[in-house]
């Protein structure tokens, strides 16, 4: 029986499915350095990854039972997609399966950000017998999402579904993305029809003055630094689940202390795993540890995806 290794784990749902069309899964972890051997010794098929393992030229290289790798999750920046081109080996991913999920953790910053939650739940353990009706003082001066404007900079699969998100909760959207000039989104409501709303991109600089909030959605790069920021309505708030250092750490600082920038939400770092200590313990900025697509449902769906394309590349 050909053997795939899930060298990052795999969800039951996926594991299943595969075992039925006959293929044996392992998921027990492998250290990187042994990894080679490890594959070869078994005559793997196919590898399974999430963003831990790290396949680069020399281990695609010195693996030549492998067939597919295939990669849980949207990013690919841990494996040299190119060469395994090259060496004929079929690259997959599962870009659909967790946009949901990494949308509603970034509407989950923006209502805490807007409610003080993330400052409060820090404050409150510490100071709440002693100061409580100072923190109430100090934490009712949030505000509404509703008729703020939400700006997506990447409109592709997961900026639409925060798009149909916000417009549910009745903010209005506007987005950038140079590669898509408009959207059409069905906004599913429970014991309703659909109602269909289309977006269409504007320029980045029209979206930087126009918007309350702005959640970032691109592959990389640096997208926001202080010149970006200069362009922003004072008091905005950031949103960034995408990819560390898409906001330049060292400007989002300086726009916080400033108060050009009233709060931001960081899922995702420069320097990671080890995130800068400035930014851990700034107040303004509400933290979470890279967990966008990582909910039961997303990772049910990952697996699933990923098992059913290995079987489609490996028949």
């Amino acid at each position: 029986m050909r053997k795939i290794l899930a060298n990052d784990g795999m969800e039951d749902a996926g594991i299943k499915l595969l075992e039925k069309a006959g293929f044996i899964v392992v998921t027990e972890k492998v250290p990187q350095d042994e990894l080679a051997e490890v594959i070869n010794e078994n005559d793997y098929v196919a590898l399974t990854v999430r963003s831990a393992t790290q396949v680069d030229k020399e281990l695609i290289d010195s693996c030549p039972t492998i067939r597919v790798i295939a990669r849980g999750g949207v990013g690919m920046d841990n494996i040299d997609v190119e060469h395994a081109k090259k060496k004929n080996i079929q690259v997959v991913n599962t870009p659909a399966a967790s946009s949901l999920s990494v949308a509603e953790l970034v509407i989950a910053h923006l209502f805490a950000m807007s409610r003080w939650l993330d400052e409060s739940n820090r404050n409150m353990p510490v100071k709440g017998q002693t100061e409580f009706s100072a923190l109430k003082k100090m934490y009712s001066k949030g505000s509404e999402l509703r008729g703020k404007t939400l700006g997506i900079i990447g409109f592709g699969r997961i900026g639409q579904e925060a798009a149909k998100i916000a417009l549910g909760i009745g903010m209005k959207v506007v987005a950038y993305d140079p590669y898509i000039a408009d959207a059409s989104l069905d906004i599913e409501i429970h014991g309703a029809s659909k109602v269909n709303v289309k977006i269409k991109t504007v320029a980045l600089d029209d979206l930087l003055a126009q918007s309350d909030c702005i959640t970032m959605h691109v592959p990389g790069g640096k997208v926001i630094t202080k010149n970006e920021i200069k362009k922003m309505k004072k008091g905005v708030m950031l949103v960034n689940a995408s990819r560390g250092g898409v906001i330049d750490e060292a400007d989002l600082i300086e726009g916080l202390n400033s108060g050009h920038i009233a709060h931001a939400a960081l899922d995702v770092f420069e320097g990671e795993p080890k995130p800068k200590k400035e930014i851990l313990q700034h107040p303004r900025i509400s933290l979470t540890p890279h967990i966008g697509g990582s909910t039961e449902e997303a990772q049910q769906r990952i697996g699933i995806e990923l098992a059913e394309k290995i079987i489609h590349f490996l028949r």
